[in-house]
Order: structure tokens, then sequence, then C-alpha cells
């Protein structure tokens, strides 16, 4: 598909912001397709916010931030590991969406999903004394995953399922550092206690620590490294 080639390319640092993409006698012998497909994989480049015509200058491709495609973005993002300003605007996203989704898991939360939360957080424990990254990340994602669908709203699930890809990768990313881990297990605790309480402002302040020390780990023990 030349537009998948087109973004693949981008994603890729072949072509940076700013830079012509290929022509359309260009794409035609590369792809052996006609021009009407590759001027419908241009339009759908252009749709998605990632390219930019101009008419009689060329398709030129656009910075990140004008990019409208949810997909395209996880993209990048996946595959600049070490993007700061991506890893922080994802933890900034994060921070929007679950400190809501505890304040309303609070007081929807059944104690079969608190049971499941404190038994997540266990796996957590056991996972970061036998130094099990894969594990902890596993055990991590699936105690968020809980307080998502104990939120009750489906608009919260829907937005975060294409978000699981990248979320993954982060996690491991910053689980390899055993301070970080210990750092996520006390705010956890907290997360817990607030969700077992039933206030849902408690709940959302435990869940908005969480994320605050998440990204202040990742500032110090991550994004700091050379």
């Amino acid at each position: 598909m030349v537009s998948d080639d087109l973004l693949i390319r981008v994603v890729s640092g072949e072509f940076a912001p700013g830079d012509t993409l290929p022509g359309e006698q260009d794409l035609v012998a590369r792809h052996d397709v006609s021009r009407m497909t590759v001027r419908e994989a241009i339009k759908t480049l252009e749709a998605m916010g990632v390219a930019r015509i101009e008419r009689g200058r060329g398709t030129y491709v656009n910075p990140l931030n004008r990019w409208t495609s949810m997909e395209a973005i996880l993209r990048a993002t996946s595959n600049g590991e070490n993007d700061a300003t991506a890893a922080i605007q994802l933890i900034e996203l994060r921070r929007m969406l679950e400190t809501g989704a505890a304040e309303l898991a609070a007081t929807r939360i059944t104690p079969e999903e608190i049971d499941g939360i404190r038994g997540h957080l266990a796996s957590m424990v056991v996972a970061h004394a036998a130094d099990d990254v894969a594990g902890f990340v596993q055990a991590d994602l699936a105690f968020h995953d809980v307080i998502l669908h104990a939120s009750d709203n489906v608009f919260l699930g829907v937005l975060f399922d294409p978000l699981s890809r990248v979320l993954a990768s982060r996690r491991t990313q910053t689980s390899r550092v055993s301070a970080i881990q210990a750092h996520a297990i006390e705010q956890h605790g907290h997360i817990v206690r607030a969700l077992e309480s039933g206030n849902a402002e408690q709940a959302r302040q435990a869940m908005d620590g969480h994320m605050l020390q998440t990204l202040n780990d990742l500032k110090s023990y991550v994004l700091t490294k050379p």
C-alpha cells in the first residue's frame, strides 16, 4: 500500500518535517501502480495531517503536532523510543484520562474488581523482588486496565485501546529501573486504599499523585541519561 509505505518512511526519519515527498512518477515506478493510486495515497496522508499538498510545488511532510491520525501518531512515538517530548506528553494524556477514570471507579468498582487490583499489585511486588521486568509491566498494565473498566465509561476504553501498544513499550522502558518500580508499587498501594474507601476525590488524588511520580521518575531516571 503506497500510503502505508510512505508513512513508514516518514516515521523512520527518511523524510523529516518540511521535506518533500517523492513525486508521482517516482512513486508509480517504485510501487508499480497507477497515478490514480498514488494520488489517493497522497490524499490519505493529507487527511491524516502527515503531509500537506502545495499546488505546483509538491507534497511536504508536516511536523508531528499537525498530525490528526491517532494510528500515525502512535506509530511515530513507538518508533521514537527516546523521544522525550512524546514520553512526557503521553504521561500528560494519561494524567488527564486516568485521574478521571479513578474518580469514577471509586463509586462503581465491584468487590471482585477490588480483589483484581489487589492481586495485580501483589504480582507487581513479586515481579519487583524477582527482577522480572516483563512480569512487572504485565501486572502494572492489568492493574490500570481494571480501573478503566471499573469506571464503567465506554469512551475511556475506546480512547485507551489504541494506546495499549505504546503504553506497554514505554512501561518496559521505565520499569527497567528498580527505583521506579518501587515508587510505582507505593503509589499503586495508595490507589488501592482510595478505591477501597469509595471516596471519589481521594481516588482522583491518589491517581494524580501516581502520574506526577511517574513524570518525575521519567525525568530523573530516564530522560537525563546521555
